[in-house]
C-alpha cells in the first residue's frame, strides 16, 4: 500500500509538474486581442491559433489589410466603425508584414496553415514606402497615423540596456525584424547607422547573426514580444506602439526610449484599392481613418497623430 501512495504521489506530482510547464509555455502567447463572441470557442495555444485574421471571412461587406503592427487597435476600431455605419456588420481584417500583404495583393491568394484565403482587400495601409511602391493600385490615399521606434526589454531591464548601441554587445541576445520579409528592418537599420554608424549595423545584422546572437523575424509583431516574455531574446526594437501595448496588457516587459537623433519615424498611409469589392464601404472606411474618433483610437495605442 505504501508503495502504490508513493507512486501515486509520484504520478501527481508529474501531472503537476507537467501543467506548470504548460502553463510557462503559453502563459503569454496570443491572441492578445478579444476574440468575436461565438458559441463555440476553439484556441489552443501553441496548436490552433491564429492571431492576425480578425472578424468574418464568410461574405464580408468590408475587407482591410492592415501592416501588422496595428494588431492593437483592431477590437476597437472596428467596433468604433461599425457603431458609425451599422450597415457594416460583416468585416474582415488582416494584421500580417506589409511586405505579405502586398504579395497576397498582387498574386492574388496566401495559404496560412491549410487555409486559403482569395478575399480580395478594399483597403490596404502600411508605410508610405510600401504604398508608393505600388501607385497603380489606388484610387486614393491617406495618411492616418505616425510612429517611431523603441526598444523592448525584460521588465526591470535586468541587462541594463540603455539605447541602440547597446545592441551591438556581443553577449546580448536580439530579437530583430528581418529586412527581407519587414518593412520596419530596414528602418532599423537605419536608425543603428544614426546612432553607432555602418560598425553597429555591423555588428547586429552580421557578426551577432553568426553568432546566434541576434534572432530575425518573420512577423515581429508577434515574435519579438514573445521572445522577451518567453526569455529567448534580452532586447527588440520594436515600433513604440507595440512596446507601449505589452504595458497596457499587463505584461513583463519595460521600454527603452530612443533619443530623436537616433530615431526614424513611420507614417501610415491607407490606399483604396481601385478594384475593391465593395467600393462604398471602403470609402466610409477610408473617410472613418481620419475622422477624430478614428485619431482618438490611434493615440490611446500609442500612435503619433498626422
Amino acid at each position: 500500500m505504501k508503495k502504490l501512495n508513493t507512486v501515486f504521489l509520484a504520478v501527481a506530482a508529474l501531472v503537476l509538474f507537467s501543467n506548470a510547464v504548460t502553463a510557462q509555455e503559453y502563459r503569454f502567447d496570443p491572441p492578445w486581442n478579444t476574440p468575436p463572441e461565438s458559441e463555440v470557442q476553439f484556441t489552443v495555444p501553441g496548436v490552433d491559433n491564429v492571431p492576425d485574421l480578425f472578424g468574418d471571412i464568410n461574405d464580408p461587406q468590408l475587407v482591410v489589410f492592415f501592416a501588422g503592427n496595428q494588431f492593437m487597435v483592431i477590437d476597437e476600431l472596428i467596433a468604433a466603425f461599425k457603431k458609425e455605419h451599422p450597415q457594416y456588420q460583416r468585416v474582415f481584417a488582416e494584421t500580417l508584414p506589409p511586405g505579405i500583404l502586398a504579395k497576397q495583393i498582387a498574386t492574388g491568394s496566401i495559404v496560412i496553415g491549410n487555409l486559403r484565403i482569395t478575399l480580395k482587400p478594399d483597403v490596404y495601409t502600411a508605410g508610405k514606402s510600401r504604398i508608393d511602391q505600388t501607385p497603380e493600385w489606388f484610387s486614393k490615399t491617406s495618411l492616418y497615423a505616425r510612429n517611431k521606434l523603441a526598444i523592448l526589454v525584460q521588465k526591470g531591464n535586468p541587462k541594463k540596456v540603455k539605447g541602440l548601441k547597446d545592441l551591438g554587445n556581443k553577449t546580448l541576445r536580439i530579437s530583430m525584424p528581418n529586412p527581407d520579409f519587414e518593412g520596419i528592418g530596414k528602418r532599423i537599420e537605419e536608425a543603428y547607422v544614426k546612432a553607432g554608424g555602418e560598425q553597429l549595423k555591423i555588428a547586429v545584422m552580421e557578426t551577432k547573426l553568426k553568432d546566434k546572437t541576434t534572432f530575425l523575424t518573420q512577423i515581429h509583431h508577434r515574435q519579438s514580444p514573445m521572445r522577451i516574455l518567453y526569455d529567448q531574446s534580452d532586447a527588440a526594437p520594436v515600433w513604440y506602439s507595440e512596446a507601449h501595448y505589452q504595458q497596457m496588457i499587463g505584461h513583463p516587459v519595460a521600454m527603452i526610449e530612443i533619443p530623436e537623433k537616433e530615431n526614424i519615424h513611420a507614417q501610415y498611409i491607407a490606399g483604396q484599392l481601385k478594384n475593391a469589392p465593395h467600393p462604398q464601404a471602403a470609402k466610409d472606411f477610408m473617410d472613418f481613418l481620419v475622422s477624430p474618433q478614428a485619431s482618438a483610437i490611434y493615440k490611446k495605442f500609442g500612435f503619433d497623430l498626422p
